[in-house]
């Protein structure tokens, strides 16, 4: 079965949207909106269009970090690969691990609350010595007549806390308040693909556990345990459980 990671999950989760047919969406006022807040705060805003499949990135001063010209910047892909091969490759899968899970709790919204609401997190780049640490951003502008998302603006500018830590400190910010959201008010993307077994199971697993302690906790066969266990990996499309454990901690589902 081939790997299928988060970024995966997170592309075909967006590109895979619904739009109509032959509905034009005026982009323009968005990327002069977004090309003035750049010239302002001199940081790097992408400006993800998921309808055409691009994105447009414009670069202030801050850009040289990520070997980016002031000269703006249109790519054939609604997601920054230019930038994100440039940052730790542990903070990327966390980051979007987030936005999946920043997706999910817009699901819940009604009318244009979505727009209320942004991530926020930090995160370092590629290199583990001496590595610089960005304050990112990403907020959804813009939905179709369809409700799936078109617009996405991420937001790169350097962080003022350089100290040294691991995780990138996700959260989902309520804007207008300044309210963190609890992460018990919305579901992990990934939650909806576990049963309550099964993600008994991988927390156990987690913990060191083997097939047979597992059985003896929960007064079932090794078998079923086995049968759980497997079902896990098909239904988080990894290919064994050190990737589902992976997969299920960056996105929330287990605390190790």
């Amino acid at each position: 079965m081939p790997k299928v990671s988060i970024e995966d999950q997170l592309t075909s989760t967006l590109l895979q949207q619904t739009f109509l047919e032959g509905e034009i969406l005026n982009i323009e006022e968005y990327k002069k909106s977004v090309a003035s807040y750049v010239e302002i705060e001199q940081c790097v805003a992408v400006l993800s269009d998921f309808q055409a499949d691009c994105s447009y990135i414009y670069a202030g001063d801050f850009g040289e970090l990520f070997g980016l010209s002031s000269k703006d910047l249109v790519i054939d892909s609604a997601f920054e690969d230019c930038i994100f091969n440039k940052l730790n490759s542990d903070d990327v899968t966390e980051r979007h691990a987030l936005e999946l899970q920043y997706l999910q709790f817009l699901k819940n919204l009604n009318g244009e609350e979505y727009r209320k609401y942004s991530t926020f997190s930090r995160l370092r780049t590629s290199d583990s010595q001496n590595p610089n640490y960005i304050n990112h951003r990403t907020m959804y502008l813009k939905k179709s007549s369809t409700g799936s998302i078109w617009l996405a603006l991420c937001l790169y500018s350097p962080s003022g806390n350089l100290q040294t830590s691991t995780g990138i400190d996700g959260r989902i910010v309520n804007m207008q308040t300044g309210e963190t959201i609890a992460s018990e008010k919305y579901k992990p993307f990934a939650e909806t693909l576990l049963s309550k077994r099964e993600l008994e199971i991988l927390k156990l697993v987690a913990k060191g556990n083997n097939s047979d302690q597992i059985a003896g906790f929960l007064n079932i066969s090794v078998y079923t345990v086995r049968r759980h266990r497997q079902n896990i990996i098909q239904k988080m499309q990894v290919s064994n459980t050190t990737e589902a454990l992976r997969t299920a901690f960056v996105m929330g589902l287990i605390r190790i």
